[in-house]
């Protein structure tokens, strides 16, 4: 990026109830088994996912029961608020900062619909001022946590001396389904959880790493990918698709594109950081770009601990990295509705 920014501070946050696979594949072949005829055939995605353990906005009993729109919804607006302000409570601690210093609050989450939206309904508790600019971003899906810290970054270079908190919660346990299951309603409840994660960045050349430059990648006609789809009960999730081969196929000569526009190339990358959409997303990613298996171990950590957290979950990843020590240059990277890649490249402070 033309005028430096420094990546400042980096916290995560996790809703209070802890779902092992294990119980939640029982959950699920007992709601499932008499709806769904290929429940028995499917069952095996609940080891091989690579999930261990996740953790959810409210407990196991309250997703047994069927829901709508307004439940649903008020059950993110809830738990999004608390995830939010524990979030960017820790990035300000981090930072040595308050609310009230911060100029732009970024927001990314594509999980749940609250207007007014999280920054606005956190203000009071986090003390924002009332001049601060709010960029509330819907859509961004699993690539939220890399897209919403290239905009971050961004807004940050635009203005120096800008502060510019970026906080992206999402709660993907809300809108699991029992009404009418698919094989996409049961990769879901295998992979996803929820969580939160907040960063601050600032003009200049202080941090743990600065960002040296932002990039992203929409493959045309690739709209079926993933997404939602709005159903009276709530949002239903669309796999029409399956992602590891696309990625496989696809990834590289993308991700060379967007270094090349940075006068780089994949070897001169010493750590991909990438969202771990499922373990099979993870194979395919070191495939892809020749990472070696086994490549990608904090990947696969973050998805046994927390499953697939959507946006949230890449910054998870990025935590653990630069607590064992960032290299030199390190691509965060996530893959999204669009189908879009988007890419942040970071140097070690």
């Amino acid at each position: 990026m033309s005028t430096p920014v420094g990546l400042i501070s980096l916290a995560t946050a996790q809703p209070p109830h802890e779902l092992p696979q294990a119980d939640v594949a029982e959950a699920a072949r007992g709601v499932f088994r008499d709806r769904f005829p290929q429940f028995e055939r499917m069952a095996p995605v609940f080891e091989s996912a690579g999930v261990r353990t996740r953790q959810s906005a409210m407990p196991m009993e309250w997703y047994l029961q069927p829901r709508n729109w307004p439940e649903r919804m008020e059950a993110y607006t809830a738990a999004a608020v608390d995830l939010f302000t524990r979030a960017a409570r820790g990035a300000l601690d981090e930072a040595g900062l308050t609310g009230g210093e911060i100029d732009v609050i970024v927001t990314v989450s594509s999980t749940g619909i609250a207007t007014p939206s999280l920054e606005a309904r956190a203000m009071g508790a986090l003390g924002f001022r009332p001049d601060a600019a709010r960029v509330p971003v819907f859509g961004l899906g699993c690539a939220g946590g890399a897209t919403g810290l290239a905009l971050a970054a961004r807004l940050a270079a635009a203005q120096p001396g800008c502060r510019v908190l970026f906080v992206t919660v999402e709660l993907c346990t809300v809108s699991f389904r029992m009404d009418e299951p698919s094989k996409a309603d049961i990769v879901a409840t295998a992979l996803f959880g929820d969580g939160a994660a907040a960063c601050v960045l600032r003009s200049g050349e202080d941090g743990f790493a600065q960002v040296e430059g932002v990039a992203e990648h929409t493959w045309p006609d690739t709209l079926d990918i993933m997404g939602w789809r709005v159903d009276p009960q709530g949002l239903g999730v669309i796999f029409a698709r399956a992602i590891p081969p696309f990625a496989r196929k696809h990834l590289r000569p993308a991700m060379d594109a967007m270094l090349s526009a940075q006068d780089l190339a994949v070897p001169d990358v010493d750590r991909f950081v990438c969202h771990p959409g499922g373990m099979k997303v993870i194979e395919a990613l070191e495939g892809s770009l020749d990472l070696g298996q086994g490549a990608l171990d904090h990947e696969r950590q973050v998805l046994s601990d927390h499953g697939n957290m959507s946006a949230p979950t890449v910054l998870y990843v990025l935590d653990r990295a630069r607590r064992v020590g960032l290299p030199r240059r390190s691509v965060v990277t996530a893959l999204g509705p669009g189908f879009t890649a988007s890419t942040v490249t970071l140097r070690a402070a």
